[in-house]
């Protein structure tokens, strides 16, 4: 460790001693909350909203009756009517800003006619239902309803279910309420933690189970989406917020140290980084934070999270920094560099990227448009921010002619065979030595007829149709051919128009 005369506030680590410390990252399981989980989860399993209403007074304070636990449509609209009208202002620029974005990453299904007499595609279909969790009590995150929910509305999941915990008074936040219904989440309920995880995941009487689970909560939640995952699926594992901050001697101290802050007063176990070659900078941000930190109303919170999980990393050089930084894969990563661009290239493993003096973390948490739902931990080395993608489903799709299959018949055989699956060769055998000789003797056979097999006849159609038909396109391109959207059936769209999330219809709209 450095001595500096800083570290009374925070760390101060040479560069390979960080690095060290970085990559010994790792998501340990803590058996003892898994334990305590796992019982919760067996408990609404076998019993179901009762359980919802019984671990809802021990575990949060206000027991629930089996009626209370959905929100009901008016408890919303009043939640509307009830928020401030600038607040709603701020909502729906959000809300906008958020649809735009994601409406680019929406993804067509497609079909691919590169060898003869094979057809190949894949069809790209919503969820049907999912559910997200948004953290309540005290506290109230509407932000967080609209960067879950928008995502899944673009990719055109039909059903949103919500679940939150309520204040000890029973009620949820108007904010988050009014969120959810700018958001067109279709259905809210009252409750939280892990039990609401289970309910999701498994289902109640109440409750209808739903294809995947997203959304942040606390360790609880955390565990309990680890232990369910594979009963449904989940966006991510998210743990105690992280920022790192890559700064040069363009940087301004008092920004640095506001955006470190700005994450500290999340969790007192959130992870707080500056790393820069330069001193003088660093000691300069150092001052900041105690200065800023006497001015927070969670002080003690971010103090916790300064001291115990933060440091300051001086490296050689700015490349080195922002090598050192991909090593932690941070969720935020702030670029607080003269020529952010510059170096945008190096980054290979971070949740998020802010650059320049004037993106602070914020931005991305509220209203810049991308989701704030972010890998943690170091998962930013094989996980991805929360987007359309996770809430649709990918479908290949294989048609071969009868001159297709005869043509690759002795590939497919000779592997199948090689790896002793004799069933498999034989699935291909005997079209090839029994349907094919006996076809070929029907009066009128053309060996060059392949209308039979299953669709070829519609790649036929398209390739009289379409321009270049051997190239890769997507589904809505081929809709204007006659006779095409009845021949491929239902779905031949793909995903579904989505209306602008908008309010006024309240949650259930």
């Amino acid at each position: 460790m450095l001595k500096m005369g800083l570290e009374s506030v925070i760390r101060v680590l040479e560069a390979q001693e960080a690095r060290v410390l970085f990559c010994k990252r790792s998501g340990e399981r803590d058996r003892e909350l898994e334990d305590l989980v796992s019982g919760i989860i067996d408990s609404v399993r076998a019993e179901g909203d009762s359980a919802l209403c019984s671990l809802s007074g021990s575990l949060d304070g206000y027991p629930l009756a089996e009626e209370q636990i959905r929100v009901a449509d008016e408890e919303i609209e009043q939640a509307v009517k009830a928020v401030d009208p600038e607040f709603m202002r701020a909502l729906r620029e959000a809300r906008d800003n958020i649809r735009v974005y994601h409406e680019k990453q929406a993804a067509r299904s497609w079909f691919d006619c590169g060898r003869e007499g094979v057809v190949l595609g894949q069809l790209v279909r919503p969820l049907e239902r999912v559910g997200i969790y948004v953290p309540g009590g005290k506290a109230s995150y509407p932000s967080s309803v609209l960067m879950n929910a928008i995502p899944a509305r673009v990719a055109g999941v039909p059903e949103i279910a919500m679940v939150t915990p309520p204040g000890r008074d029973g009620a949820v936040s108007i904010y988050t309420l009014a969120a959810a219904a700018e958001a067109g989440v279709t259905e809210v309920y009252r409750i939280g933690g892990a039990q609401a995880v289970a309910a999701l995941a498994y289902g109640t009487k109440i409750i209808r189970r739903v294809d995947k689970i997203a959304g942040p909560g606390n360790r609880y939640v955390t565990m309990a989406k680890r232990l369910v995952f594979g009963a449904v699926d989940i966006d991510m594992l998210a743990g105690p917020s992280e920022i790192l901050v890559v700064a040069d001697d363009s940087a301004n101290p008092a920004y640095v140290a506001a955006d470190m802050l700005s994450q500290a007063e999340h969790d007192q176990m959130a992870a707080v980084l500056l790393i820069t070659p330069e001193r003088d900078l660093a000691r300069s941000v150092v001052s900041e934070l105690e200065r800023q930190m006497g001015l927070l109303g969670r002080q003690a919170i971010a103090s916790r999270s300064v001291s115990d999980y933060g440091a300051i990393v001086i490296t050689g050089s700015i490349e080195e920094a922002v090598d050192l930084a991909n090593t932690f894969a941070p969720e935020h990563l702030e670029l607080a560099v003269r020529d952010p661009f510059s170096l945008l290239g190096r980054v290979r493993a971070a949740g998020a990227v802010f650059l320049g003096h004037y993106t602070p973390e914020p931005v991305g948490d509220y209203l810049a448009g991308p989701s704030h739902v972010l890998p943690t931990g170091g998962t930013a080395r094989f996980f991805s921010p929360l987007g359309v993608d996770q809430f649709i489903r990918r479908t290949s799709v294989i048609s071969y002619s009868r001159k297709a299959l005869e043509r690759e018949s002795g590939s497919i055989i000779k592997l199948a065979t090689a790896e002793g699956l004799d069933a498999h060769a034989r699935s291909v055998e005997i079209r090839m030595k029994q349907e094919l000789p006996s076809l070929q003797k029907k009066p009128g056979y053309d060996e060059g007829d392949e209308v039979n097999i299953g669709r070829y006849d519609v790649i036929q159609e398209i390739d009289t149709g379409i321009d270049r038909p051997r190239n890769r396109r997507d589904l809505p391109a081929l809709t204007g051919i006659p006779g095409i959207t009845d021949r491929l059936g239902a779905g031949w769209k793909g995903i579904p128009d989505i209306k602008k999330p908008g309010g006024g219809n309240g949650a259930n709209g």
